[in-house]
């Protein structure tokens, strides 16, 4: 199988096989499909193998940010890996995802993340869980208790795409937040040209919602501020659609703080859907990564990670005053151990003792991993 980047023109040569894989697009969810995805195009990001001339499986790494503890880091979103039905069981989709994790290393990325329809052959090339995307039901008419005080907000549209990752990614930063990630300037202009989604805009904060269910119900994609009064403004806004609307589907945090001002709060409908991270370059991510202020720790490591060569050896990672940095180290017997799915979850916050009782990190004194990597990861996009 030969792989390559696919050119702009080439965009609808991926219909067929994707419509197979993850059922019919009717042309106008095609097109605002292409339309999204353009940049990445462009950039030559959208990849596909091929066998006789046929295409015979799909991948794309969309150019991404991914906060931690409040700083961004440079992240390929995996998305679209699609295999022929015909083709599938030859091995193809493992093949397809080895070249990919090498990209992703050849675009500077750190860090990758994906949305698992399998968990089987991304653990064997050493992705692991992570997090979750969390949607939740609320009453329209909670939210319309909600007090807020009048803030300034104004419709938002593609003229705002800088503007709008701008105000997105400082309230992730003041946040503290592990997870969300970040697009580009290109991805965000089509995402706000998309007519279905009402955007505003306020001078710390951002709110995308829609009608769903009939226009029985409201569905906020993506809610975020920077300071109470502005967050307390935007859910009033999605509040006041209570006279029609009888329940708000959320897409926030498991900590979001809208959950702690509503004034009942004794049922909740919660859905998760479950992401996957790759740790690319382990010096670079975890130089990249935010920790905790005043927490400090020195630990030696020793990483076998047999996909990403590069990973692996002996290692002391230093965190302190909110850095972390890992450095070449001799090995000693006491050494932390882990593969790459143990260092992903570590990244990702997992709690130590559960790495070590599921067998992903061994050996040696943890000392303060647990607090310098503590982290609720989340994310507020599907891809």
């Amino acid at each position: 199988m030969e792989i390559r980047a696919l050119a702009p023109e080439e965009a609808d040569t991926v219909r067929d096989i994707r419509s197979r894989a993850f059922g019919p697009l009717p042309d106008e969810q095609w097109r605002r499909r292409i339309q999204i995805a353009g940049s990445s195009f462009d950039a030559g990001r959208q990849f596909a193998g091929f066998e006789d001339g046929e295409i015979v499986a799909t991948g794309a790494l969309h150019e991404m940010t991914q906060w931690w503890h409040g700083r961004a880091v440079s992240l390929a979103g995996v998305s679209a890996i699609t295999v022929a039905p015909e083709e599938r069981g030859r091995g193809l989709g493992r093949r397809l995802m080895t070249d990919l994790l090498e990209r992703c290393a050849a675009f500077g990325h750190p860090l990758a993340m994906l949305y698992p329809a399998t968990t089987r052959l991304y653990r064997s090339l050493g992705w692991e869980h992570a997090g979750a995307q969390h949607h939740v039901e609320i009453s329209a008419e909670a939210l319309r208790t909600v007090a807020a005080e009048r803030v300034p907000v104004r419709r938002a549209g593609p003229q705002d795409a800088a503007e709008v990752a701008a105000v997105i990614g400082r309230a992730h930063a003041s946040g503290l937040d592990c997870g969300p990630v970040g697009w580009t300037e290109p991805r965000w202009r089509a995402v706000l040209a998309d007519r279905d989604y009402y955007v505003h805009l306020a001078e710390d904060g951002f709110l995308s919602y829609r009608w769903a269910d009939g226009n029985n119900a409201l569905e906020v994609t993506r809610l975020v501020a920077s300071s109470e009064a502005t967050l307390r403004a935007l859910w009033a806004i999605v509040g006041s659609g209570s006279s029609v609307a009888e329940t708000v589907r959320a897409c926030v945090s498991p900590m979001d703080p809208v959950l702690w001002m509503l004034r009942e709060r004794e049922h909740e409908n919660v859905e998760r859907r479950q992401w996957m991270l790759r740790v690319v370059d382990a010096p670079a991510a975890i130089a990249a990564r935010g920790y905790p202020e005043g927490v400090s720790a020195g630990v030696t490591l020793t990483i076998d990670d047999p996909q990403r060569p590069s990973n692996s050896g002996h290692w002391r990672l230093e965190i302190e005053n909110g850095e972390g940095r890992l450095e070449p180290s001799a090995g000693t017997p006491d050494a932390v151990r882990l593969g790459p799915h143990g260092l992903a979850a570590l990244y990702a916050g997992v709690p130590v003792p559960t790495l070590r009782r599921s067998g992903l990190l061994q050996g040696g004194d943890a000392g303060a991993l647990p607090a310098a990597f503590a982290a609720t990861p989340f994310s507020l996009d599907y891809f």
